[in-house]
């Protein structure tokens, strides 16, 4: 008999230890793209590299009083999924057909960006107020399903 942990939520609890490298003061969000069970990139949510990080300076969001899921320009930092691609990108691996799992629900601008990158599926383990990503990602066919978090995260 297998006891072993089944993959996605060995993928899920990942995401979630690449989520304490974040630097946001309001949430830490990782990601992981995966492929034939083998991880290609990783991302966490932070200000650029070699930049001050949110936390040495403080949240503008948080400041201005701007809700979670508006006004993503208003932010020092790059999402979890942004930066999966970013590195990706940066050690010349592709992403086509990989399965993203991150700990939060892609916002509508990581949505856009994960469908040109023409991922294959997303698993998110907590939801985010922003319906119109879930939209997008119906219309581009890429299935998207919510997953437990892990026990241990």
């Amino acid at each position: 008999m297998d006891n072993r942990i089944p993959w996605p939520e060995y993928f899920m609890s990942i995401a979630y230890l690449v989520a304490e490298r974040s630097t946001c003061l309001r949430r830490k969000v990782g990601a992981l793209a995966v492929k034939d069970k083998r991880i290609l990139a990783t991302g966490y949510n932070g200000a650029p590299a070699g930049l001050t990080h949110c936390l040495e300076l403080g949240c503008l969001r948080e400041k201005l009083g701007i809700p979670s899921g508006q006004r993503h320009e208003l932010c020092r930092a790059l999402h979890a999924e942004q930066n999966v691609i970013i590195q990706a990108a940066i050690h010349g691996v592709s992403i086509e057909g990989a399965d993203i799992f991150c700990t939060t629900q892609p916002c509508i601008l990581c949505a856009k960006m994960l469908i040109n990158c023409r991922v294959r599926a997303i698993y998110f383990a907590e939801g985010y107020p922003d319906e119109m990503s879930r939209e997008m990602l119906d219309e581009a066919k890429i299935p998207y399903s919510r997953l437990e978090k892990p026990a241990d995260a």
